[in-house]
């Protein structure tokens, strides 16, 4: 059993891996307008490999395994990579406050996969919560609206590939670690990257500014995985978990912040209505365990 001096411990570790990812997807959304995507994915996937090599073998742990091969991480590493591509187009062209309240749908769409892939038990309670959450989605897009732009469908599909990414990692075989699991989903990143780069033209030379930029946002993201690492490693994940919604907060703030977006009443009604559907299935849950 868990103390509450841990739990808020891991409750602020949470919290810290949050307003990491806030900063990456702001990191990321400022180094496409300088760049094309397909070069930021393939710098930020040789970041990460190479960060979590070095990791892997400051533990002892060999680079390569031959269970990275397996059909769960082969399957694992299309999402991850299609998940990447998909949401970082996304962020480069729609409000990042609005990718930031899709993202969030994520864990709801994990608990309906895992009911319908995985063949685990949800009851009506949580089906109709991940109803509701999917009407907030859709308060967002509005659809068939003014508002409506395609490019958030882009937005959508990365967090569907986001969630099957979090459903491959629950059979990911447990011969591999955390730092073996990083370097498989970031060197997916470099053939994503050189493919996009092959249909939409060349490299450019980044200027100092788009360097920092993809440098401060590796950072944030690689303290991000850590601090989420270390959070569901300290407290209850009962009591950690729904911290994870703080990451809205600071999209919404850093896409105010830095580039002057304002949400709408409903932007903000959509994003309400997804965080409190996923509060109530983790309560759910939590409840039925």
């Amino acid at each position: 059993m868990r103390t509450l001096p841990d739990n808020l411990v891991g409750a602020g570790f949470m919290t810290l891996s949050m307003v990491g990812f806030a900063l990456e997807d702001m990191c990321l959304k400022t180094a496409a307008g300088q760049m094309p995507v397909g070069q930021v994915l393939m710098v930020w996937g040789l970041l990460g490999t190479v960060f979590f090599s070095f990791l892997a073998v400051s533990r002892g742990e060999p680079i390569l395994h031959r269970d990275m091969f397996s059909r769960p991480m082969i399957l694992r590493a299309g999402f991850e990579g299609s998940a990447r591509l998909l949401y970082t187009l996304a962020i480069a062209l729609i409000p990042l406050s609005d990718a930031s309240a899709i993202m969030q749908a994520t864990p709801i769409v994990v608990v309906a996969g895992a009911a319908l892939f995985l063949h685990e038990k949800v009851g009506w309670r949580r089906w109709l919560a991940i109803l509701v959450g999917f009407v907030g989605v859709l308060m967002i897009l509005r659809p068939g609206t003014d508002s409506f732009s395609v490019a958030t469908l882009l937005a959508i599909a990365g967090m569907a590939g986001f969630a099957g990414r979090d459903l491959a990692t629950r059979a990911a075989p447990r011969t591999l670690s955390n730092a073996q699991i990083g370097i498989c989903g970031f060197s997916i990143l470099l053939p994503t990257g050189f493919l996009l780069l092959a249909f939409s033209g060349g490299a450019t030379v980044p200027d100092i500014t788009a360097s920092l930029t993809l440098l401060f946002g590796a950072f944030f993201g690689l303290g991000a995985y850590m601090s989420l690492t270390q959070a569901m490693r300290t407290g209850e994940v009962s009591f950690v978990t729904p911290f994870r919604y703080t990451r809205i907060l600071f999209g919404v703030g850093l896409g105010m912040i830095a580039f002057g977006e304002r949400p709408d009443m409903m932007s903000y009604a959509g994003a309400a209505v997804i965080l409190l559907s996923g509060l109530y299935i983790m309560f759910r849950q939590n409840r039925v365990s």
